[in-house]
C-alpha cells in the first residue's frame, strides 16, 4: 500500500512538472491565435471582395444576355422586313 502511495505521488509530480505550461509557451501560443485572427479577417475580406465581384459579373453577363436578345429581335424584323418586299 505504502508502495502504491509512493508511486502515485511520483507520478503525481512528474505529470505536475511535465505538464504545465511556461509564460512562454502561453505568448506563443498567443502569438499563433493573434496571427489566426488576422488571417481569418484577411480571409473573410477576400471572400466578400471575391462575392461582389461575382454580383458585378452576373450584372454584367445579365446585361449582355439581354443586350444579345434586342440584337437578335432586330435581326430578325429586319430579315422579315426584307423578305416582304
Amino acid at each position: 500500500m505504502k508502495r502504491l502511495v509512493k508511486v502515485t505521488m511520483i507520478a503525481l509530480a512528474a505529470s505536475l512538472v511535465v505538464g504545465c505550461a511556461t509564460n512562454s509557451d502561453i505568448e506563443g501560443l498567443q502569438t499563433q491565435i493573434d496571427g489566426l485572427k488576422t488571417s481569418v479577417a484577411q480571409a473573410s475580406s477576400d471572400a466578400a471582395s471575391a462575392q461582389s465581384a461575382a454580383a458585378d459579373a452576373k450584372a454584367a453577363a445579365e446585361r449582355a444576355a439581354q443586350y444579345s436578345q434586342e440584337t437578335n429581335s432586330k435581326l430578325d424584323s429586319m430579315f422579315k422586313h426584307s423578305m416582304q418586299k
